[in-house]
């Protein structure tokens, strides 16, 4: 163990994280991740959202298995490959009515620049409006549309024509007990931003339907329905980011399922294929034909061992129901850390769909944020041996993503080690 992380030390680039959690992974399984020492560890943030059908899912190793045996790449857009058919075909099936369209990247970022490219190629504008506190990833134009200066610092000026507005985070706006009226006047902020901070030359809108590194922030479910109204006024299209909220992960395959919106272009990753490296956009018909020869390719992308593994996990996902037990499990968690919440004055809004939960935690009425109490909290719970993470625009949000096959038994030990971990470090609530 010692070796290994004195390696990561010499040779590997880690400078861009605050610490490495000090464990050095042997195996998974589940919901479980096991150290060289033996030492189990309950997963409750799924490698970042990915494993959302379990670390090693014996349906998706094997169906990896039997196509590494036959083919593992081709260059799957000049040759033809049934492993990348079969999955756009799935794509087409899941995916929000009408879009049927699907190029496969590797990861997240790499389907966020394809996304932006189509969306300029086939509108004919050049601009983007994205949200403030958002995050799409850490590539050039992927970091142009983020909304978060903690991801961008010292690496701007980023891409020009992209205007930021503000996101309908309701627990931080000015309407924090009307949800529906914070949907409203941020919509209509958009519409603002379309006329004053834009040439009027817009492509797209960007948006996460549900927030992740922002901090879990869920939309109010009135606040897509107004912004299509905007969009569809100015002839501008909406990506929906579903890199982190896609594959069952908030209780429905995909998070924009809840707001009775069809995005033009969807951006998936992460969860898609179970651990392994793909990412896709899904598009119209007529939208996909604006790409012609030349522009666009990745040698990687669609690789048949992938596809392959993403087929299998999405059929576990429906064979299982995983969205549904997602749900489920979700409103436990939240019912129970609510709880918590009326003990302890420190968590100031327990949030999210289905397992993408938040927990905000502040230091006073003034919503001050607690960003030092949370990593407490996340160190006290790997000491007692669960994994989640931290995140939020102010680094104070403790982020619960477990795979979603998660049991209800070790839910619950997450959640007691949670309220011992939020008992060393709570101030005690208000009186």
């Amino acid at each position: 163990m010692s070796d290994t992380i004195q390696k990561y030390k010499d040779y590997v680039m880690t400078g861009f994280v605050k610490a490495v959690t000090p464990i050095v992974v042997d195996h998974a399984s589940g919901a479980t991740v096991t150290d060289v020492n033996g030492r189990e560890y309950l997963d409750c943030f799924a490698g970042i959202s990915v494993v959302n059908a379990g670390h090693c899912n014996p349906q998706v190793i094997a169906a990896a298995k039997a196509q590494m045996e036959k083919l593992v790449h081709c260059a799957s857009y000049i040759y033809h490959a049934r492993p990348v058919a079969d999955l756009a075909e799935k794509m087409a099936q899941i995916a929000p009515a009408g879009l049927t369209k699907t190029f496969f990247g590797n990861g997240g970022a790499e389907a966020i620049e394809g996304a932006l490219k189509l969306a300029r190629l086939y509108t004919g504008k050049h601009e983007f409006i994205a949200l403030q506190g958002s995050f799409h990833g850490r590539s050039f134009g992927a970091l142009s549309i983020t909304g978060n200066m903690g991801r961008k610092k010292r690496g701007g000026p980023y891409g020009a024509g992209v205007a930021f507005v503000p996101a309908p985070y309701a627990y931080r706006s000015q309407w924090p007990g009307d949800p529906e009226e914070c949907g409203r006047q941020c919509a209509h902020m958009l519409e603002d931003v379309v006329r004053f901070a834009t040439s009027g030359d817009v492509a797209a809108f960007i948006a996460e339907p549900v927030m992740g590194e922002g901090g879990i922030i869920v939309p109010p479910k009135n606040y897509f329905r107004e912004v299509k109204k905007v969009l569809d006024q100015f002839g501008i299209l909406f990506i929906a980011d579903e890199v982190q909220s896609g594959f069952g992960r908030t209780g429905k395959m995909f998070a924009i399922e809840y707001y009775g919106v069809t995005p033009d272009i969807l951006v998936t990753a992460k969860g898609i294929a179970d651990g392994f490296p793909l990412s896709a956009f899904t598009t119209r018909l007529e939208i996909a034909a604006a790409y012609k020869p030349g522009d666009h390719l990745s040698t990687f992308g669609g690789n048949p061992v992938s596809c392959a593994a993403a087929l299998a996990n999405i059929e576990f996902m429906e064979k299982e129901n995983l969205p549904a037990r997602a749900a489920e499990l979700g409103e436990h968690v939240m019912a129970e850390l609510r709880e918590l919440q009326r003990q302890h004055s420190i968590i100031g809004e327990v949030r999210g769909a289905g397992l993408m939960i938040g927990v905000e935690l502040v230091k006073d009425e003034k919503l001050t944020p607690a960003p030092l109490e949370a990593e407490a909290i996340r160190d006290s719970l790997l000491r007692q041996g669960v994994l989640v993470g931290v995140g939020g625009s102010y680094g104070n949000v403790v982020r619960f993503q477990p795979p979603l096959v998660i049991t209800r038994q070790q839910i619950d030990r997450a959640l007691n080690a949670f309220a011992a971990a939020l008992a060393e470090v709570a101030q005690p609530a208000h009186a």
